[in-house]
């Protein structure tokens, strides 16, 4: 079995790039399914949910779980990418799904499903066509600022391994 290039749980300023957009597609379907169903409060759970991701790491973060502990020892390790655009994105997500769940609560329903359908069409979006909204943003505040992101990802520790970016 061929080893992956990046631990996902030691090397967090890279992600394999088939993580978020597993985890957009994830989001994306459970809001659709809180809105069929008219159950909101999922709403806020999978805002909870990714809050916990964000601040704890991939270990917490359930989506995450899946997509490295089963889906990727099967198809293997894709193209790895700077962690921190999907982190942003992520943090916009907790955003708009925490303020839509809240606007629930106070009774604007309508308010609360723009916003959650919202986050569904473009998680969605990003899952299926790779074009992130929020990875675009964070990579336009982070040319204003200078910031340089990583075009072609190893982190130190994967070198320190001996390890290619195809892996051994």
């Amino acid at each position: 079995m061929k080893q992956n290039s990046v631990d996902p749980y030691r090397d967090l300023t890279v992600i394999d790039s088939r993580a978020p957009r597993f985890t957009q597609a994830v989001i994306g379907l459970l809001v659709l399914a809180a809105f069929v169903t008219g159950w909101w409060p999922l709403l806020a759970i999978l805002a909870a949910q990714l809050a916990v991701g964000v601040t704890l790491g991939r270990r917490w973060c359930l989506p995450c779980l899946l997509y490295f502990e089963l889906l990727q020892p099967r198809f293997g390790e894709g193209l790895i990418e700077d962690a921190r655009p999907p982190r942003f994105a992520n943090v916009i997500g907790i955003a708009v799904l925490g303020s839509a769940a809240i606007i629930h609560a106070l009774g604007f329903d309508a308010l609360g499903w723009t916003l959650g359908l919202l986050v569904a069409g473009l998680a969605l979006l990003s899952a299926t066509t790779g074009f992130c909204v929020g990875c675009q943003i964070y990579r336009l505040l982070a040319r204003f600022r200078g910031v340089e992101l990583c075009e072609s990802c190893v982190p130190a520790t994967a070198a320190s391994r001996g390890l290619s970016r195809q892996g051994a």
